[in-house]
This record gives C-alpha cells, sequence and structure tokens, in this order.
C-alpha cells in the first residue's frame, strides 16, 4: 500500500505544471485590446515559472510578439531568437520524454512548436530587423524561413507545408538586398501557397519606374486567435478502445496487452477525458485601409493564422485522440492491478483496502488528465498588408480601421516617416479589439 501511494506522489511530483490558465490570457488579451502592450509583455514576465521549464519557448514568444507589437525590435528579437533556438532543440527530445504521453498526459512532454509558428518566428525577428534599418539581417531570417519551408514541402504530403505569407514576406525582403533570383522564387511559392489554401491572392500595384519612389509596406496585425481550451467528454469503454485501435497520424497503434485488458472485463463502464478545443476571440477592428496624400488604399488579406490554427489542431486530433484512449486503458489497468496487488497482500476478509487503492489511483488517474492547451496565444488573427508608393521626402500615413461593415471605428497616424527613392520603409500596426 506504502509502495502504491509512493508512485502516485512520484506521478503527481512529476505533471505538477501545466499550460498558462485561461484566464490568464484573458487577461494579457484584454490589456493587448486597450493597446497597452507593453504592460501585457510585463504581465508576461511575471509568469514566466507558470511556464515551467518545459515550456519556454512558449514563454519567449507569447512575450516577444507583444514587445514587438509595443515597438520594441531589440527585446523582442532576443527573445525570438531563443525561442527559435529552443524549437531547435526540441526536435532531439528523448524517447523517455514522450513516454510520458500515453502514461500521464500530453503536457509532460515540452512544447513542441506548430509548423506555422514557426514559421512565423522568421517574419517577425526580420520585421524586428527591418524596424532597426537592417536589411541584410532580415535577408537572414527571409533565407532561414524559405530553407524551412522548403523541408516541410519535401517531408509533408498534406496539411500546412508551405506559407504563402512568409515567402511572400521572403521575397520582399530579398528584393530588398538585390537578391532577385531568390525573390522571384520565394514569390512563385507564395502564388502557389494561396492557390493551394483557397487563398485570395494579393494583387498589388507596382509602377514601371518604382525606383524613383519611395516605397512604404504597410502591416496590420488584427484581432486575437482563438484560444484553446479544455474540453470533457465521457465515453464509454467500447468506445475508447475504437479510438485506441485507431492509428494515430504518425501510424501507432495500441499494443494487444491493452486490447487484451479492455476484452478482459474492463468494457461496460465509462470514463471521463479531456480534450483541446477552440474558444473564437472576439474583436471589431476586422480590416483596413491605408491614407496617404489624400488616396485611400485598402490593405490586403496576406494571412489567416485564425486558419491555421484550425488546421493544426484538426490534423492532432487523431493523435490525440489516440493517446486519450490508450492513457485510459492503462490507467484503468494500473487501478485494478493496484486492488490486486493490495488485496493477495492484505487479510483484510472484505477487500476493503483494495477497493480505496483502486479507488484512489483511478481518481488520481483522472485528475491527471489534462488537455494540451499550450500555444503561441498572444499572435493575431490575421495579417493585413499594402505597398504604398510616394513621392521621396517626409510623408504621413494613416491606417484606417474598419468594422465588419467597412465603417472606420478608429484611426492610427505614422507621422514623420521619411522615404528616399528606391528605398523601402516597413511599418506595422497590432490592433486587438
Amino acid at each position: 500500500m506504502k509502495k502504491v501511494l509512493l508512485g502516485v506522489t512520484v506521478i503527481l511530483m512529476c505533471s505538477a505544471c501545466g499550460a498558462p490558465s485561461l484566464r490568464y490570457k484573458y487577461k494579457v488579451n484584454k490589456l493587448a485590446a486597450t493597446g497597452k502592450f507593453e504592460e501585457a509583455a510585463d504581465v508576461v514576465s511575471s509568469k514566466k515559472r507558470t511556464y515551467g521549464k518545459r515550456d519556454q519557448v512558449l514563454y519567449n514568444l507569447d512575450r516577444a510578439s507583444l514587445l514587438h507589437d509595443a515597438q520594441q525590435p531589440v527585446q523582442s528579437d532576443v527573445l525570438l531568437a531563443q525561442a527559435q533556438q529552443q524549437i531547435t532543440d526540441s526536435y532531439t527530445q528523448s524517447i523517455t520524454a514522450h513516454a510520458g504521453q500515453f502514461l500521464i498526459n500530453d503536457l509532460t512532454t515540452a512544447y513542441n512548436a506548430a509548423d506555422y509558428e514557426t514559421a512565423l518566428t522568421f517574419f517577425y525577428r526580420a520585421m524586428n530587423f527591418l524596424q532597426q534599418k537592417d536589411v541584410r539581417s532580415a535577408a537572414v531570417e527571409a533565407r532561414k524561413a524559405v530553407f524551412f519551408l522548403d523541408h516541410l514541402r519535401g517531408s509533408k504530403h498534406k496539411g500546412y507545408t508551405d506559407d504563402p505569407f512568409v515567402q511572400y514576406m521572403a521575397s520582399l525582403v530579398f528584393e530588398s538586398v538585390g537578391e532577385l533570383s531568390d525573390a522571384r522564387i520565394a514569390r512563385q511559392n507564395a502564388l502557389r501557397a494561396y492557390q493551394k489554401y483557397g487563398w485570395a491572392t494579393p494583387q498589388f500595384y507596382v509602377p514601371h519606374n518604382a525606383n524613383e519612389y519611395g516605397e512604404i509596406i504597410l502591416f496590420h496585425y488584427a484581432g486575437q486567435i482563438p484560444l484553446k481550451k479544455s474540453q470533457t467528454l465521457q465515453l464509454a469503454w467500447n468506445d475508447v478502445l475504437a479510438f485506441a485501435n485507431s492509428p494515430a497520424e504518425d501510424g501507432e497503434s495500441v499494443s494487444p496487452e491493452v486490447q487484451n485488458a479492455v476484452y478482459a472485463g474492463l468494457t461496460g463502464s465509462a470514463i471521463t477525458i479531456s480534450y483541446p478545443v477552440l474558444e473564437n476571440q472576439s474583436y471589431y477592428a476586422v480590416s483596413s485601409k491605408a491614407r496617404v496624400n489624400g488616396q485611400q488604399i485598402p490593405l490586403q488579406k496576406m494571412t489567416d493564422i485564425s486558419a491555421l490554427i484550425k488546421q493544426d489542431l484538426d490534423s492532432k486530433m487523431p493523435g490525440i485522440w489516440f493517446r486519450l484512449a490508450t492513457r485510459a486503458v492503462l490507467k484503468r489497468v494500473a487501478a485494478v492491478q493496484a486492488r490486486h496487488a493490495v488485496e493477495n497482500a492484505s487479510e483484510d476478509k472484505n477487500n476493503s483496502a483494495g477497493q480505496f487503492v483502486e479507488m484512489l489511483v483511478s481518481a488520481l488517474g483522472a485528475a491527471l488528465e489534462k488537455a494540451d492547451t499550450r500555444q503561441w496565444f498572444t499572435l493575431p488573427a490575421t495579417i493585413y498588408m499594402t505597398r504604398v508608393f510616394v513621392v521621396p521626402g517626409p510623408q504621413q500615413i494613416s491606417l484606417l480601421l474598419q468594422d465588419e461593415n467597412g465603417n472606420i471605428i478608429s484611426e492610427y497616424t505614422f507621422e514623420n516617416i521619411t522615404v528616399h527613392a528606391g528605398e523601402r520603409v516597413f511599418l506595422h500596426h497590432r490592433t486587438a479589439y
């Protein structure tokens, strides 16, 4: 009995860390919605321990994008550089770490950034460098981005295999440093990816004598992405076995021993499981126009990050269900075996000790079953962009924010923007309301 309790205690200690709570995410998002991005970044900083050692990559990503929105590119880039290294390191996780997914819950492993999140780190770092007029460093991020996306296209046959927006951004950066061949290839990849996703391909007017003008490339990061939250569901054991018998996306299948345990008499009861679902966040500024020299130019949607999040979760659900079912069976088997072990070692005629241990192990197993709701949650829902060619010299450009009916609900002005002939200036503004 003492050994059983000791084992349960060890499991609890090993799985104490969880994902940042919804309440915490709501608090950060509320500050972002009022434009207090630096204050929101400070809240993230104050909750660093909440992320745990395994999920420092998420801490760095969440704080980095808020600092980027607060127009602090240097501080943002330090965190993004660390996050990129952590993402690289995560690919070398041990098999032992993954074993915990089948015994405790999906939170036992370090967070493995989604491919779309990895691609966006290159965009954010490039923008940070461009804000500092460091086009060469931005080009390094563009090359890293296209290399990463080339690898995805070669290793995956479905789902997220390319990013049209990141490819388009890379083409602009390559053009800015005179790498026209790389720019052409990245632009072609962007167009193919837009067609693949069925998204509207952006079309921008570029004058034939563009080098005689200055160019302003304006980004509007709009809204808040859907948040992952935990959903509970009660399933009958025969349904659990059906999920366990369905191979995960990587071809894994449940062991014969687990199948035999279920067939041996675990069917007929039910179990409560937890899994991640998406909760949409409301916001009002859903599109925008640029006003410069009396002319209004609509911004075009470049990427739908909310759609990428849904696609990513949908692609992972078969594996999530598979691990849920396998864990449910293993935990039930462990509870029954614990009861038998105590009964065999006890002189209690009524087997009350065995029943108590079975109940305890079952309850702890249920308590440890937590949905993996981790995500880079400070991203915008969509990113819009326009390209504006202006007469060289000082400029004032305004971003007119629109609601879903096209009504202008607010305005943000970039003042004293100087653009030289043949030069590009990259600007961005984030709205989360």
